[in-house]
């Protein structure tokens, strides 16, 4: 998966910014055979997600060009959980209010037991996918260790509110193989 949330590099390839627009999205790495120079000048910079639970729970959503039909099937699983507009513009507004608080990623405590597959979590200091009764410790190249789900207890919750809320109602993410590697 890719991302974008605005041109976040300098003429040099800095990051300068973790974002410049409300509309964060994730995409896929190939459409329609377009080709992009990663973070050239003036241009959007490229984000790279190992999965769309990952971007998910950066606050990005799929993006309605190149992912149409999941970003209908995600349109319409918002609609059930937050009401019937659900624009591209409604939904980046709410979820802009919850991922970032200035440059810092927004967050909050829920029960372990209530949040859905594909939600992220942190523990000690390091993200987790939760799927079934496992948790998934994430790594740049894939899921790199598994633990058993706690039962209860609070957790830091990584994914925004709206997107949970999504994940609960129904909605699956794309993962990378690891994830499910060796399940049953």
């Amino acid at each position: 998966m890719m991302g974008n949330r605005g041109i976040l590099h300098d003429d040099a390839r800095r990051i300068v910014r973790v974002w410049q627009v409300r509309r964060w999205i994730a995409c896929v790495l190939e459409f329609r055979g377009r080709r992009r120079a990663v973070m050239t000048p003036h241009r959007y910079t490229e984000l790279f997600f190992l999965d769309e639970a990952a971007a998910l729970s950066a606050g990005h959503r799929p993006c309605a060009e190149c992912r149409r039909a999941d970003y209908r099937r995600f349109q319409s699983f918002w609609r059930v959980c937050h009401g019937d507009t659900a624009d591209a513009d409604e939904m980046d507004l709410r979820l802009h209010s919850e991922r970032a608080a200035g440059k810092q990623k927004r967050t909050y405590r829920a029960g372990f037991a209530s949040l859905p597959d594909g939600a992220y979590v942190a523990l000690h200091g390091a993200p987790w996918l939760v799927l079934g009764e496992s948790i998934h410790r994430w790594s740049d190249s894939g899921y790199v260790e598994r633990r058993d789900r706690p039962a209860s207890g609070d957790v830091e919750v990584l994914t925004p509110r709206s997107l949970v809320a999504v994940l609960a109602a129904g909605y699956v993410p794309a993962l990378h193989s690891s994830a499910t590697a060796g399940r049953h």
